[in-house]
């Protein structure tokens, strides 16, 4: 387990909406700005939450950017604060933002989930599992499932080419084991949103 702790910066956002699928076109647009961010591998960008409507995103006043990184490369994107990033056709402008250490949490999910080569759920789900036992996790993983029961496949638009995967929620994690997988975070893609977890917010 990497002995420097992770944080989340959260940047407040001005805009209107954003592309329903961002993932790509947003790790662009902050890697425009470092050029070094193209290439470190303990970077996470977590996709932007709003309200879905006709193929876009609306943003609301908690829509926040949220990115994952060691404490010694925060320099790295803090100066994002103040810029204003062109996505696809959309523009927001990024405020300053707050900082986290990660905490533990018992339950995680991860939106979306992209193992490559593993686009079944049966599989997918033995191999999430494989990785997580790689990383010395000992937890239970499940797929989501729709009001019907399926699965919940998600997919992801990188260029050309559309990469499919699927939510995955992890529970019964002791507080060491819900932090390394926030840090390592589970199959790839991590800087376009991917295999990101945060805990599992219970409903009232």
């Amino acid at each position: 387990m990497s002995q420097l702790p992770y944080m989340d910066l959260t940047f407040s956002l001005m805009g209107e909406t954003l592309p329903f699928d961002h993932g790509y076109e947003l790790f662009s647009a902050i890697a425009h700005f470092e050029p070094k961010l193209h290439t470190l591998d303990t970077l996470g960008i977590h996709t932007i939450a709003g309200i879905p409507k006709d193929g876009v995103i609306n943003l609301t006043q908690n829509s926040r950017l949220r990115i994952r990184i060691p404490v010694n490369q925060v320099r790295l994107v803090y100066p994002l604060a103040g810029k204003s990033l062109r996505i696809g056709k959309h523009t927001i402008r990024l405020g300053i933002p707050d900082i986290y250490l990660l905490q533990p949490a018992e339950k995680l999910r991860s939106r979306i989930v992209v193992i490559r080569g593993y686009e079944e759920p049966e599989t997918f789900l033995v191999v999430a599992q494989r990785q997580l036992e790689q990383l010395g996790i000992q937890a239970i993983v499940s797929i989501p499932t729709k009001a019907n029961g399926q699965p919940i496949r998600r997919t992801i638009k990188i260029k050309r080419f559309t990469v499919v995967g699927f939510g995955l929620e992890v529970i019964n994690l002791s507080d060491e084991d819900s932090l390394r997988l926030q840090i390592h975070g589970v199959g790839g893609k991590q800087k376009m949103g991917c295999g990101l977890f945060m805990p599992i917010k219970e409903k009232q």
